[in-house]
């Protein structure tokens, strides 16, 4: 199967392309395993470059994966055959990689956060539309089939109406595992920026745009200290809160809570509830498509009950089939090829980075936010949506 071959368009204006779509990767750290494993298992899509600043981490990756080529960044805008950047850079770069990408004539997948600023990033989203283009942003998480299932349910009333939402995730933080940590305790980072993404465009999904937000943050310490690397024994400076108190109020009229910590001894990841009038769903952990299973309802104690009290449950879904990262690049390579839109958007993407800052500003002015943007209902995958499926067969001429 041809990559993006050529053709004619039927007005004859200009050349389009059909068959599979081709992505070159910008970035080649450790989060490029995860994307790199899953999107050279989907039909529809072929990476065809990866690129990074060091090119020969850019070799091995593409070796071990099987992609053709490699190189630069820049190499990777320059190539015919990348139809999809994936920015994989550090944060505080992303806006800039892509806005290289867009004016390159490519559509664009970031990893998250879309930008580490408001004024960057909203116009990161307007350059895209200007130009005809794709922008998402990660995370897709919300986009394997648990999510979507878990989505759909509540959608169909199985909670009721949605009230309250709770969510958790709390360690120690990455400097004991990560052999380059000090960029994740860096402005555009720490545990509101690196994982606040995948809990508040979850809450975003499910439960509408946030309207407000209150937060208080702290930091234990002022420098850290990497434990593992060549550089181990290094310390660098800690420039964010590292535990962070957050409330929501969404527009719809639902609120959040939410404890994001680098913190704590206490290891506690993926703590994601939503409750509404005729039960409690329990999720898994928005920061990986496996783990915390199953998906769960808690129903209401019928009158009469009495202590110990046995809770009732529902099971939505036992466990979510072998997917991952990449997800939200291949739903946007099938909407390139049948003119439709994707789910993970920039649109969505900048909201939850507005709602982020506004949680910034809240903790260093000890006071009530409003999120001054907005952003329409977050569509659902189509039911049966099968990323090993081949869908874009090249048309015949």
């Amino acid at each position: 199967m041809a990559v993006g071959a050529g053709r004619v368009d039927r007005d004859g204006l200009g050349v389009s392309r059909d068959g599979r779509v081709g992505v070159g990767l910008i970035g080649a750290g450790m989060i490029s395993e995860q994307y790199l494993e899953n999107l050279t298992r989907f039909p529809d899509v072929e990476v065809v470059r990866v690129g990074d600043i060091d090119t020969e981490r850019a070799a091995a990756s593409a070796a071990k994966w099987g992609v053709a080529r490699s190189g630069t960044g820049d190499e990777v805008l320059a190539d015919d055959d990348v139809e999809i950047v994936v920015n994989l850079t550090l944060p505080a770069t992303h806006v800039e990689v892509s806005s290289a990408a867009l004016k390159a004539g490519k559509h664009v997948w970031s990893e998250k956060p879309i930008g580490v600023d408001r004024e960057s990033a909203k116009g990161l989203v307007d350059l895209a539309a200007s130009l005809g283009l794709k922008l998402g942003i990660a995370p897709d998480t919300v986009l394997g089939p648990g999510w979507q299932t878990a989505k759909r349910a509540i959608e169909a009333g199985a909670i009721g109406t949605p009230l309250t939402a709770v969510t958790s995730m709390q360690w120690q933080g990455p400097d004991f595992i990560h052999p380059n940590a000090s960029f994740l305790y860096a402005k555009g980072a720490g545990p509101l920026f690196d994982i606040g993404p995948y809990y508040f465009t979850a809450l975003v999904h499910l439960l509408g745009p946030v309207a407000s937000v209150v937060a208080t943050g702290a930091k234990s310490r002022e420098t850290r200290t990497l434990a593992v690397g060549p550089n181990a024994g290094a310390e660098f400076p800690v420039e964010v809160p590292t535990h962070v108190s957050v409330l929501t109020s969404f527009e719809q009229g639902g609120q959040g809570q939410s404890l994001l910590s680098f913190d704590t001894p206490l290891l506690r990841h993926g703590v994601f509830e939503v409750n509404g009038t005729e039960g409690t769903i329990v999720l898994p952990d928005p920061n990986m498509f496996g783990g915390g299973w199953p998906i769960r309802i808690a129903r209401p104690l019928k009158d009469g009950a009495t202590y110990p009290f046995e809770q009732e449950w529902e099971t939505v879904l036992d466990e979510e089939p072998n997917v991952g990262r990449g997800l939200g690049i291949l739903d946007m390579a099938r909407a390139i090829r049948t003119g439709g839109s994707h789910i993970a958007t920039g649109e969505v993407g900048y909201h939850v980075l507005d709602t982020m800052v506004s949680v910034e500003e809240s903790i260093a002015s000890r006071s009530f936010v409003d999120v001054a943007s907005t952003v329409a209902p977050v569509p659902s995958l189509a039911e049966g949506f099968d990323p090993f499926a081949s869908t874009l067969e090249p048309v015949a001429v």
